[in-house]
């Protein structure tokens, strides 16, 4: 069947990225050792929109030379220095859009070095950027995030521009913002655009490729492009904030969606208590799980971009309200007296996490070694089909533009057939187990209880037990227990293997206690500053 161009891909005047034989790159991927890195394709089937295109009079201007003279100053910079910068006058909010536009043209137009993680670019950026330009000579009181470029993970909604799941079939899904973006114009941030993911969350297809999707392609990893996964399915949110293409990014998680991509791509991710942020307008799995977050180059900016979201959500039945300055606690951050819970499973086999537990030792923590409790997770699967099963028709009747005409997970899975090429380069198995779920109301909530109680186990045996401030995990090893536990994690660099490949020390605790998860990160961060930027993406 003759591909079909997206519709979103007519919403800008466009230019198409003239398609480049792929076949050897793709050839030489079947070897790799991971069968998920067998890549079927980079660049997705259709068309490529060019979302730089909107910008280019405004591109042609800001030379190379700008860049470099402004790289100093953006660069791998937190957002209390951004701002530093741009009230010295050394930097403006338009500069500093610019840049980030620049530097995703610089990278993403190169065959050779595009990470395919932009989707689509907010065409009001620049005009919002001079606004606030305008508004700061005016000297009117600004938000730490006042000013800040902000990219979103393309299951949230974005008034303005297609919210896509990276699902042709929500190509022109053109929405009211969510409830989380809301909040961060309210703040003063800039939506800079949306980034790539794995399609449908990584609820989709069975053992395809980490941050694929069939509207933005394969997105790579900056630290080891072709070579090291994403992490999904917040993969785009993880590969922009590593790459600096924004300041910060938003991603959602089920159950390691933000701390897989994060501990994949070396930056901080949070993963917080569901209810705190509003799910409002995001495509979702899972009403019980989902839950969105902020994903960072570090703690602090973690810590503002969290802050900025906050808000009562009344259409969000789990919103709750809360008083808490993030910020403000992790000024008294320390690790002195914290008790800290390390898993003698991981003790034995991962030497860096061996490492850092006696980092965390000479930082003045106690470290207390246990063996975690059995509590399996029965029937995990069971309920993420069943709430995908309700939850995605109530989005799409609820929140997704008149155009779309699929109503349902069967409705996605008819309309992807009539044109697998473009449409489902590798499967949709399981959106079929989703379609062809059966559980009832009653076998849910005992599930949903059943998982609760043995995700809490896992957790509160050994933290009760040991009075433990937290539990310390790897990357997204845990994060399963703690999505059905609904417990707070944030994820952090510790370290890289030999290979290059990043890796992360990942904090756990008690519900709404986010706060002191940011000022254990941040402490462990400052004491030891591991991460350092992807090497070919630095200049």
């Amino acid at each position: 069947m003759k591909p079909v161009l997206p519709l979103f891909l007519f919403f800008f005047p466009f230019i198409l990225v003239a398609q480049y034989d792929q076949s050897k790159e793709i050839e030489a991927q079947q070897k790799h050792e991971n069968p998920r890195m067998r890549f079927k394709l980079l660049q997705p089937r259709a068309a490529t929109y060019v979302p730089w295109a909107v910008f280019d009079k405004e591109l042609e201007a800001f030379s190379e030379n700008r860049y470099q003279e402004l790289r100093p100053l953006i660069l791998e910079k937190d957002i209390f220095t951004l701002q530093k910068q741009i009230n010295s006058r050394k930097l403006s909010y338009e500069e500093l859009v610019l840049f980030y536009l620049y530097r995703i043209k610089k990278y993403e137009s190169n065959p050779e070095t595009a990470l395919y993680t932009i989707i689509s670019l907010n065409p009001e950026a620049l005009k919002l950027a001079r606004e606030k330009d305008r508004q700061l000579r005016n000297k009117k009181i600004k938000p730490t995030l006042f000013g800040m470029p902000i990219l979103l993970k393309d299951n949230i909604g974005f008034a303005g521009l297609p919210t896509t799941a990276g699902a042709v079939a929500l190509a022109d899904n053109f929405t009211e913002d969510a409830f989380i973006v809301k909040r961060l114009k309210e703040q003063g941030a800039i939506i800079l655009g949306k980034v790539n993911l794995s399609e449908w969350a990584y609820y989709f297809c069975e053992g395809c490729p980490l941050g694929y999707s069939a509207v933005g392609g394969q997105n790579l990893n900056p630290y080891g492009r072709k070579v090291f996964e994403t992490g999904g399915s917040s993969s785009g949110s993880g590969v922009a904030v590593a790459a600096n293409y924004a300041v910060a990014a938003v991603g959602t998680e089920t159950a390691g969606s933000i701390l897989s991509p994060s501990s994949q791509n070396s930056v901080v991710g949070l993963k917080p208590t569901v209810g705190l942020l509003s799910r409002t307008g995001i495509v979702p799995i899972s009403s019980t799980l989902d839950t969105p977050g902020p994903m960072t180059k570090n703690v602090i900016d973690n810590a503002i971009l969290l802050q900025a979201m906050l808000g009562k959500d009344a259409a969000d039945g789990a919103s709750v309200i809360s008083e808490e300055d993030f910020t403000e606690r992790i000024s008294t951050a320390t690790l002195k007296g914290k008790r800290l819970g390390v898993m003698k499973s991981l003790l034995e086999r991962d030497s860096i996490y061996k490492k850092t537990a006696e980092t965390l030792k000479a930082l003045g923590a106690e470290v207390i070694e246990y063996d975690a409790p059995q509590a399996p997770l029965n029937n995990f699967l069971t309920l993420l089909n069943a709430d995908m099963k309700k939850d995605l028709p109530k989005y799409l009747s609820s929140f997704a533009s008149k155009t779309v005409k699929i109503k349902s997970v069967t409705d996605v899975i008819a309309f992807n057939l009539k044109d697998t090429l473009l449409r489902r380069a590798y499967n949709q198995k399981i959106f079929e187990t989703v379609a062809a779920d059966t559980t009832s109301e009653a076998r849910l909530e005992a599930i949903k209880n059943e998982l609760q109680t043995n995700g809490r186990i896992f957790f509160d045996v050994p933290m009760d037990e040991h009075k433990l401030d937290a539990v310390l995990s790897i990357n997204n090893y845990h994060a399963a227990q703690a999505a059905v536990a609904k417990y707070p994690a944030i994820t952090v660099p510790m370290g890289y293997k030999i290979t290059g490949e990043p890796i992360s020390l990942t904090f756990i605790t008690s519900p709404f206690k986010e706060a002191d998860l940011l000022q254990l990160a941040f402490t462990f961060e400052q004491a030891t500053k591991i991460r350092k930027p992807a090497q070919k993406y630095a200049e």
